[in-house]
C-alpha cells in the first residue's frame, strides 16, 4: 500500500491517471451526442489528453489555445484551398504548410500549442474539404468537449501542486552546493586546487540543477492558481519558494567565493599567519558552510539539534577566517583582497541561510 501511495505522489503517475480517466469519460460522453457527432467520438479523447497538463492553469490554457490553433489552421486551409483550386495539389499543400508555420510564430497567443495550426490545416485539406464547416464543427467541437472534460478531471482528481518534484529538486540542488564546497575544501587541504577552466567545467551539473529547481518552483506557483488544494498546502509551497530563492542567492555567493579561491589562490600568497595556514582556515570555513547548506531546518525549537551544531561550527570557522584577514600584514594586495572577498561571501552566505546561534552559552 505504501508503495502505491508513493507512486501516486509522482506527477507523471497522477497525469497518467487523469489523462486515462478524462479520455474514457470524453469518449462515453461523445457517444451520447447525435449520430452526426457521435460517429466521430474519437476526437473527444484527443481534446481530453491535450488538456491534461501538470497544473489546472496549464490545463485551461492548453485547452483554449489548442482550439484556437485548430480553428485558425482550418480557416487557413479552406481559404488557401479555395484560392488555389487551379494549381496542383502539391503546391497547395506546400503553401498551406508554409503559411501555417508563419502563423505559428504568434507565440504570445498559441504558445506550446502552436503546432496545431499546421496539423489542423493539413488535416482539413486532406479530409475536410468536401464540407469544411461541418468538419470544423465535428473536429473542433468534439475536441473542445474533450478538453473541457480534461480540465474538469484535472481540477477534481488530486489537482496537482507539483510539490514532490519541487522538493526533490531543491534537495538535489542543496546536495550539489554542499558537495561543491566540500570539493574545494578538500582540494585546499591537499594542495591540489583545480585550474579555473577545470573548475568551471565542474559547475555544469550544478547549473542544470539550479535551472531545474527554478523551473520547479515556478511550476508550483502556477499550480496554485485556481487550485482547491492550494490553501491546504500553502505552507509547503511557501517553504519551497523560500528555500529555492535562498539557495539561488547562496549559489551566486558560493560561486563567487570558490572562483576567487581557484583563480587567486590566496592561501599561496604569503597570508599564513595562523598555526594551520590560510588554506586550512579557508577549508574549514567552506566545510562549515557546507554543513549548514545540508541542514536547512531545525528538528526542535526547544533544544539544540544537529543544525545548531552545524551553525556553531560554521560561525566559528568564519570568525577564524575573519581574524586571519584582520591580522594579515602583507604587501600582496591582490591576494589580500581575494581573501577578504571570500570572507565577506562566507558571512553573507551564512546570513542568507539564516545561520545564527539560537541558544547562546551562558556568560
Amino acid at each position: 500500500m505504501g508503495w502505491v501511495i508513493g507512486r501516486l505522489q509522482q506527477p507523471w503517475v497522477q497525469r497518467a491517471v487523469r489523462a486515462a480517466l478524462a479520455a474514457g469519460l470524453s469518449w462515453q460522453v461523445a457517444l451520447l451526442l447525435p449520430p452526426s457527432l457521435s460517429e466521430y467520438a474519437y476526437y473527444a479523447p484527443l481534446g481530453a489528453v491535450i488538456a491534461v497538463s501538470p497544473t489546472i492553469a496549464d490545463s485551461a490554457s492548453a485547452a483554449w489555445r489548442s482550439i484556437i490553433a485548430i480553428l485558425v489552421g482550418f480557416a487557413l486551409a479552406v481559404v488557401v484551398y479555395e484560392v488555389t483550386r487551379a494549381v496542383p495539389n502539391a503546391l497547395t499543400i506546400a503553401l498551406i504548410v508554409a503559411l501555417a508555420v508563419v502563423v505559428e510564430q504568434w507565440r504570445s497567443l498559441f504558445r506550446e500549442q502552436a503546432s496545431w495550426v499546421s496539423f489542423a490545416a493539413v488535416l482539413m485539406l486532406t479530409v475536410g474539404t468536401a464540407d469544411p464547416a461541418e468538419y470544423a464543427v465535428r473536429y473542433a467541437g468534439l475536441t473542445l468537449l474533450g478538453a473541457a472534460i480534461g480540465v474538469l478531471v484535472t481540477s477534481l482528481l488530486f489537482p496537482p501542486l507539483q510539490l514532490t518534484t519541487a522538493v526533490e529538486r531543491v534537495a538535489r540542488t542543496r546536495t550539489l552546493l554542499a558537495e561543491r564546497l566540500e570539493t574545494i575544501a578538500a582540494a585546499l587541504r591537499s594542495g591540489q586546487v583545480p585550474g579555473p577552466g577545470e573548475w568551471a567545467a565542474r559547475g555544469d551539473e550544478l547549473d542544470r540543477a539550479l535551472d531545474r529547481m527554478r523551473s520547479a518552483e515556478a511550476q508550483v506557483e502556477r499550480a496554485r492558481r485556481a487550485n482547491p488544494r492550494a490553501r491546504r498546502w500553502q505552507g509547503t509551497a511557501a517553504s519551497i519558494r523560500e528555500q529555492s530563492r535562498a539557495l539561488d542567492r547562496v549559489a551566486v555567493l558560493i560561486d563567487d567565493l570558490t572562483t576567487l579561491v581557484v583563480e587567486f589562490q590566496p592561501h599561496r600568497r604569503g597570508l599564513d599567519r595562523v598555526d594551520d595556514g590560510t588554506g586550512w582556515v579557508v577549508a574549514d570555513a567552506l566545510d562549515g558552510l557546507a554543513g549548514v547548506v545540508r541542514l536547512p531546518f531545525h528538528d526542535t525549537d526547544t533544544e539544540p539539534d544537529e543544525r545548531d551544531a552545524a551553525v556553531a561550527t560554521a560561525l566559528a570557522a568564519a570568525n577564524r577566517l575573519t581574524s586571519l584577514v584582520r591580522a594579515s600584514e602583507i604587501g600582496d594586495d591582490e591576494g589580500f583582497f581575494a581573501l577578504s572577498a571570500v570572507t565577506i561571501g562566507m558571512h553573507r552566505s551564512l546570513q542568507t541561510l539564516e545561520a545564527h546561534v539560537r541558544f547562546p552559552a551562558p556568560a
